[in-house]
This record gives structure tokens, C-alpha cells and sequence, in this order.
């Protein structure tokens, strides 16, 4: 069967995407050193938006299986998605291994904005963070 060419013409103009649209492929994410304010090693890409400035924003991190991110705070509500490995969230001011709950693959929690909450890594992990910028860890004393 033939497909005329005017149709063709048709599905390639309906198959572009808009200008807006944002489409990201995993194999072509680039990563690069995290701030300092995050565990040894962590790596990060931004998929949307800038963190830093405001709006909203995409990223993923990639930590190191064992590192932990101590008690602290952000001004706005933060929503992750665990896309491989294991996160394991606490509230309050100080680490408290009890008050961790566990979270895996797929996946999502919700950090109310001004939450103080505490974060591990048991193993090595990517996560994903969307929120509105811009994003700031406040630590805890």
C-alpha cells in the first residue's frame, strides 16, 4: 500500500514536536559534579529548567551507595522520584536511624517546604527532583 505523498508530508509535521516541548534520552543526559552542599561524588544533570534560578525545574542526582545527607531544610516543596536504588527519608532536627523510612525504584515522596528531613543512601541511587527554584539545601546545626 502507498501512502501518498501529501499525507507523508502530513505525519513528518505532525510527528515534530512543539518548540516547548522538552524531551530528554537517557544516553544523552550529561552529568556533573554536585554542588558541595550534597555527599562526596554525587553527580548531577539538569533535565529542566535552572535550579538555581527561579521557576521549575528538573534534575537528577546520581549518589554514592553509603552517603548520607544530614538534617536540613528547602524553602519550597520538593518531589521525588527514586528511579534506581534505595533512599531512605527522616523528619525532624536530628538523624534518627529509627525514623527512616525506605523508598526504592520507582517510587515518590513529597518534602513539604520548610520540612527539616534527613536523607541516606544505602546504595547507589538516582533520584529525581522536581521543584520551583531556586533550590537551596539548608543545613541544620
Amino acid at each position: 500500500m502507498r501512502i501518498p505523498a501529501l499525507a507523508l508530508a502530513h505525519l513528518a509535521f505532525a510527528a515534530a514536536p512543539p518548540p516547548e516541548a522538552i524531551q530528554v534520552n537517557t544516553a544523552k543526559i550529561v552529568w556533573k559534579d554536585a554542588a558541595p552542599t550534597l555527599p562526596k561524588a554525587t553527580k548531577i544533570a539538569v533535565l529542566e529548567g535552572d535550579p538555581k534560578s527561579p521557576g521549575m525545574f528538573t534534575i537528577r542526582l546520581k549518589v554514592p551507595a553509603g552517603s548520607k545527607v544530614m538534617p536540613h531544610w528547602h524553602p519550597r516543596p520538593e518531589r521525588v522520584t527514586i528511579l534506581s536504588g534505595k533512599v531512605a527519608v527522616g523528619f525532624g532536627d536530628k538523624w534518627d536511624d529509627k525514623d527512616l523510612r525506605g523508598f526504592t525504584a520507582g517510587d515518590f515522596y513529597i518534602n513539604p517546604a520548610e520540612s527539616h528531613h534527613y536523607v541516606a543512601f544505602p546504595r547507589t541511587s538516582v533520584i529525581q527532583i522536581t521543584g520551583e527554584g531556586p533550590w537551596v539545601l539548608n543545613p541544620l546545626p
